[in-house]
Formats: structure tokens, C-alpha cells, sequence
């Protein structure tokens, strides 16, 4: 799905978001197990499947602080959004954000959309123009990983500068035994650079 636009106020904002057009999707016992490394490599795997906050390790490849561009805040009502089915256990009327995670130097490391509440999100989200990990870094938070997938964008193509296809997942933060928000990440092919190969010779991963 490419963004289209609508004129508020003068400004463009985008009206939907940059989900993948699908070439591979993972079940949930790839998401416990794995992959092959033929498949994807180790480190991506790392990166991908891991519960860790990727804006902390993209901020350990890269040797920069991970900084935020928000480029959409919509109010989307009770809209599902054609978001993952699970951003129904997300209390609505809904926003939805979002953004590019770069470097300070201005390299664009992955693209993230994400759900919340409308009526809580400036409780979490005080400083919008910050990574959510970092807003939500005081919260006692479980990382429930849902999907991994593989797919094309021509929008991302464009806005990473680098041919796909690219590797992608959502998830959803829990709190307190409810559902915060859902996050749907693409991670850029330029992590090449750091991680290596995604999908590395048959003989390297055996």
C-alpha cells in the first residue's frame, strides 16, 4: 500500500501507511523457532525476531543516536486501518503514527507505523519527536511479537534508497496485562553495512 495525501491547512499529510506487498509470510513457530539461516541470516535474525528495543540497536550498529520523523499523526476513529488484525485489541477510537527511525546524520534505517488509544496516546507519548522506546522506557513493557514477513514497497524503495524486498514485523506492547500500542517495522537493507548479508550463501549459514 503506497500513501496518498490530503491537504490540511495547506499541508500534505499522508492518509494511509506503507505496509509490504507479500512474498513470504512467517507462522507463529517460525517466530518461536527461527528461521533458516539460509533464509535469513543470523544477525538479522537477531535484529528481526529478538525482543530488544531496535531503536537501541541501531543505535549500537550504527555508532549514532536513532532520531525520529514523524510524518503522520491521524486521528483514524474506529477504522481497523488495513492494519494487522491484532490492532483490534487495541482500545479504540484510534491514532495512528508514523515515522522514519535515521541516524543523526540523516540515513534512514527503518520505517514504523503504529496504533494507540486517541485518548492516552500524550500520556505515553509526551515528546512525539522521540523514538517510542525511549518515551515508554519507564513502563514495565512485554514485547509480544505477532508477524515476520518479507515483501516488496515501492514507496520504502523510494524512501530508503535501496531495492527491496525488505524484512518486516508487528508487534504489541503490553502493559499492566493490556495492550498499549501495535508496531508494524521495515528495516532498511541498508543495515547490510552492519549486519552483513540477509540472505547469506548456503555454505556460510551451514
Amino acid at each position: 500500500m503506497t500513501a496518498t495525501l490530503r491537504l490540511t491547512d495547506g499541508v500534505l499529510l499522508p492518509t494511509t501507511w506503507h505496509s509490504l506487498d507479500l512474498i513470504w509470510e512467517g507462522s507463529d513457530r517460525d517466530i518461536q523457532q527461527g528461521l533458516p539461516h539460509s533464509q535469513l541470516a543470523p544477525p538479522w535474525q537477531m535484529l528481526i525476531l529478538g525482543d530488544g528495543s531496535p531503536t537501541r540497536h541501531l543505535q549500537l550498529l550504527t555508532g549514532e543516536p536513532t532520531e525520529v520523523d514523524v510524518i503522520d499523526m491521524s486521528a483514524i476513529g474506529l477504522a481497523d486501518d488495513n492494519a494487522p488484525k491484532v490492532v483490534e485489541m487495541v482500545p479504540a477510537p484510534r491514532l495512528r503514527r508514523q515515522v522514519w527511525l535515521r541516524t543523526t546524520s540523516g540515513q534512514r534505517l527503518a520505517y514504523a507505523t503504529s496504533w494507540w488509544e486517541q485518548s492516552h496516546v500524550d500520556e505515553y507519548l509526551k515528546n512525539r519527536s522521540i523514538p517510542v522506546w525511549t518515551s515508554l522506557a519507564r513502563l514495565e513493557l512485554y514485547r509480544d511479537l505477532k508477524g515476520i514477513y518479507c515483501g516488496h514497497s515501492a514507496a520504502l524503495e523510494e524512501a530508503f534508497g535501496q531495492p527491496g524486498p525488505f524484512w518486516g514485523r508487528h508487534y504489541l506492547f503490553w502493559h499492566h496485562g493490556q495492550p498499549l500500542t501495535l508496531i508494524y517495522e521495515v528495516f532498511s537493507p541498508y543495515l547490510q553495512k552492519y549486519l552483513g548479508s540477509m540472505q547469506p550463501d548456503s555454505t556460510e549459514s551451514s
